[in-house]
């Protein structure tokens, strides 16, 4: 039977900081139950290993933060869902967690005989993020790079995703350092997802994105562009607010990236998200969530996610 964290282990801040248990706050920073030696950080590169009951792996990456990577992951692991596709949605931004939120999901995990994680869930997608474990919305992760690598592998190792998963979708903190390259050297990955806004700056740190991907012999299944373009309510005028798509286009066809989706710069989609209800719930019908299931089909062709062809209705909202 699945048991409570208990207390004495949750992640709380005032744990997360105390001189007195380096046992806790350095090898084990999820403060996980342990049985037997727990094992140290070995140098060169670590072997890979497959996630248990998780058929392929996703990563959604975008080397500049706020443009809209958690809002795409979230709404990528609803379709998947919707699609047929038992998913899951692990959030690996230690920094700054955004997954409870868009779930709308903040209670403790339980723990399996097996002192396991086991993922929350709600819309019929299985979730985990450090931010179910900081017992506050405002406390930092105030962490060096040992302890934010360690507390990559518990997340990415740690976790029970039985009976199985068809596809699971990391939520990668924007940038292109220590924890991406730490788990794409600690899990074989299907493949990544790059997500920018049309603005130049974005454009270019996507482009480092793309490198780095390259780099650590992870293909790039393609791009989706987010806040492209906006409609005016009362005259449908289309406004694209943070430039035209020409660089991002020129980016796709100098890597040989396929151009996987264009999401609009709507309200709603910023809002549903702040409620804890994402687009592809909250409005199951509209353009937007349309564009969100166009990308999960257009994915899953790619890594070769077997039936998904049909959607789903009936995914409690």
């Amino acid at each position: 039977m699945p048991t409570k964290l208990p207390p004495s282990t949750l992640l709380v801040p005032r744990r997360f900081f105390s001189s007195t248990t380096p046992k806790h706050s350095h090898e084990n920073p999820l403060g996980l139950p342990q049985k037997g030696t727990i094992p140290r950080f070995q140098r060169g590169l670590p072997a890979k290993r497959p996630i248990p009951s998780v058929a392929h792996i996703i990563a959604i990456s975008s080397a500049k933060g706020g443009v809209g990577k958690s809002t795409i992951a979230a709404n990528l692991s609803l379709a998947f869902t919707r699609l047929g596709h038992r998913t899951g949605l692990l959030d690996t931004d230690l920094f700054g967690p955004s997954v409870p939120t868009l779930f709308s999901l903040n209670s403790p995990p339980n723990l399996t005989p097996k002192n396991q994680l086991i993922p929350l869930t709600n819309y019929g997608v299985k979730t985990m993020s450090i931010g179910y474990l900081i017992g506050s919305e405002s406390a930092p992760i105030v962490w060096r790079g040992p302890m934010l690598l360690k507390a990559i592998q518990q997340l990415l190792h740690d976790v029970d995703w039985s009976p199985g998963l068809d596809v699971l979708v990391l939520d990668l903190p924007p940038g292109t350092g220590d924890i991406q390259l730490s788990i794409t050297q600690q899990i074989p990955l299907s493949g990544a997802v790059i997500v920018t806004t049309p603005h130049t700056l974005a454009v270019k740190d996507a482009v480092k994105g793309v490198e780095m991907f390259e780099k650590v012999d992870v293909p790039v299944l393609g791009l989706v562009q987010n806040m492209s373009l906006f409609t005016c309510p009362c005259c449908s005028t289309k406004t694209p607010v943070f430039g035209g798509t020409e660089g991002v286009k020129k980016m796709c066809e100098d890597y040989g990236m396929e151009f996987l989706g264009d999401v609009p710069l709507h309200p709603n989609i910023g809002e549903d998200a702040s409620r804890g209800k994402p687009t592809v719930v909250a409005e199951p019908e509209s353009e937007r969530a349309g564009v969100f299931m166009d990308v999960a089909r257009r994915l899953g062709e790619k890594i070769g996610l077997g039936g998904g062809g049909d959607e789903v209705m009936g995914v409690k909202a």
